[in-house]
C-alpha cells in the first residue's frame, strides 16, 4: 500500500513539472541543452554530441547526472542513463569520481 502511495505521489509530481513549467531543467541542463543532447542519449541510433549538446554539458551538474545512473526517471523522458553517462567524456570532461 505505501508502494503505491509513493508511485502515485512521484506521478502526481511529473504531471505537475510538466503543467507548471514549460521549461525543464536537469542537472543544470536547460531545456535546450536537453534538446541538444538528446539525439546522443536516445536509442537506437544514438549520435555524438553536437558542439552545442558539449556546451549545455559543460554548465551541468555532472555528480547530479551520475546520481541518475540506476533511475527510472531518465528512460521515462527516452533518455538511455548509460548513454547519457557517456557524453561528458565525449565532450572531454571529466566525470566525478565513483560515477
Amino acid at each position: 500500500m505505501a508502494t503505491g502511495k509513493l508511485v502515485a505521489s512521484m506521478l502526481i509530481m511529473v504531471a505537475l513539472m510538466f503543467e507548471g513549467s514549460r521549461a525543464m531543467t536537469l542537472c543544470d541542463i536547460d531545456d535546450k541543452g536537453l534538446a541538444d543532447c538528446k539525439p546522443s542519449v536516445t536509442q537506437p541510433n544514438p549520435v555524438d554530441p553536437s558542439p552545442d549538446c558539449c556546451e549545455a554539458l559543460k554548465g551541468a551538474d555532472l555528480a547530479c547526472l551520475c546520481s541518475y545512473k540506476n533511475s527510472m526517471w531518465l528512460p521515462s523522458f527516452g533518455i538511455d542513463p548509460m548513454l547519457a553517462l557517456s557524453l561528458p567524456p565525449k565532450c572531454n570532461l571529466q566525470m566525478p569520481p565513483n560515477c
